[in-house]
């Protein structure tokens, strides 16, 4: 007996979080296993962040907190985006919620008719396609292959663009190739959807303080101030300051969107945890001093895995432009037999066997809708990195039958 609705059919677990889950399950029967499935970084919370949640615990800041967020954390979104970004934005304009997926879930829960088409590009952060098709919505993948840096052009968009679509939704750096847009690339979409005001734009900016090689981030609605009425910015505290537990993500966009995104959520899960609230807003407020720490850390990390990948035969990997991830492709790699005798037919067989045979946890292209790759966090440990390619170069080197 099937106790799931219907309209899970087509809904997938979290890719990285099964993958995660496999290197736990390996590690609790003693295969020692290094997991890079998950996009978390190493670092701890930063004390400051601490501190003002132990003090608003303290001050009683335990009750109910308003659906759509604090007016302190509301506001501190506001200046934060007028500061950082350049974009001016009232309180009643943000809406907090448990994290940045669930304001993604908001936003299409409360726009998406069934049968309204999300373009996504290709490979993305999996979860945006379940969200859509949970909710009736369809997903549209645009191919963004390597040979165009994993980047949308704007005559791809234009195609792709029917009755039907309701959002673009642009994710820079992007989950899972770091790709990032120059102004011009962000310029030439937004070219493109002048002409069709229907579509709304949805920008996760969620990696934009991890950014490389001297890139300065821009906002997606800061470059097309025209379409600043019909863009949602999508953000939060996770990446940039070390804060995945405490679940605080973040939307800013047209009022009327807001208030019907804050309507859903009054009905899933009300307000953000007041004392996380406090924290996330003293993480805007605060010294920006560790948010310029762990970039540079995790820069220092891509390019250990950039060198390393570049040693092993039958891998490529583009240095990323921003966030933690290496999207790492392995075309040569199909077809090769593993000293077992089995044939990696697919890049879902690829990370199979980094899994039992180099004892590295990755994530499939499959996933992110482009093959084949796998994708794998660098957000662990220098040392951590350099055994995990340590491993990965030793299994590649006893592959019979790769192609140079």
């Amino acid at each position: 007996m099937s106790f799931a609705a219907s309209r899970l059919a087509a809904v997938k677990a979290s890719a990285s979080a099964w993958v995660s889950q496999a290197a736990q399950d390996a590690r609790a029967r003693g295969e020692d296993v290094i997991d890079l499935g998950i996009g978390e970084p190493d670092f701890d919370t930063p004390d400051h962040i601490k501190e003002a949640a132990h003090q608003a615990a303290k001050a009683g800041d335990t009750k109910y907190p308003p659906t759509g967020g604090t007016l302190r954390m509301r506001r501190a979104v506001a200046d934060k985006l007028r500061r950082e970004n350049g974009l001016e934005h009232t309180p009643d304009e943000v809406i907090v919620s448990n994290g940045a997926k669930q304001v993604l879930f908001n936003a299409f829960m409360a726009t998406l008719e069934p049968g309204d088409e999300v373009l996504l590009c290709a490979p993305y952060f999996g979860q945006y396609k379940d969200i859509v098709a949970i909710l009736g919505g369809v997903t549209v993948a645009l191919p963004c292959p390597a040979s165009e840096g994993f980047l949308l052009g704007p005559e791809a968009l234009r195609a792709a663009i029917t009755p039907r679509t309701r959002w673009l939704l642009l994710n820079q750096p992007s989950n899972p190739s770091g790709a990032v847009y120059s102004d011009a690339d962000v310029l030439a979409l937004g070219a493109v959807l002048a002409d069709h005001p229907r579509v709304l734009v949805l920008s996760d900016e969620i990696y934009e303080h991890i950014l490389f090689d001297g890139r300065v981030f821009r906002s997606f609605a800061a470059l097309c101030p025209d379409l600043k009425d019909r863009t949602l910015t999508v953000n939060g505290v996770s990446k940039a300051y070390a804060m995945t537990g405490w679940r605080v993500g973040y939307g800013a966009g047209p009022k009327d969107l807001i208030a019907a995104m804050t309507k859903v959520q009054s009905q899933i899960s009300s307000g953000v945890c007041s004392i996380a609230q406090a924290a996330a807003a003293a993480a805007l407020e605060g010294p920006q001093d560790d948010v310029k720490r762990f970039r540079e850390a995790f820069e220092a990390r891509r390019d250990l895995v950039v060198r390393r990948v570049a040693d092993i035969p039958g891998l490529t990997l583009d240095p990323p432009g921003g966030a933690f991830y290496a999207f790492i492709g392995c075309a040569a790699l199909i077809g090769a037999t593993r000293p077992d005798g089995r044939t990696l037919k697919d890049d879902n067989d690829v990370t199979a066997w980094l899994l039992e045979d180099a004892g590295v946890a990755a994530v499939p292209g499959s996933a992110y809708d482009l093959s084949p790759f796998f994708r794998i966090s660098t957000a662990a440990a220098e040392t951590v990195l350099a055994d995990a390619m340590d491993r990965i170069a030793a299994a590649v080197s006893e592959l019979k039958g790769l192609k140079t």
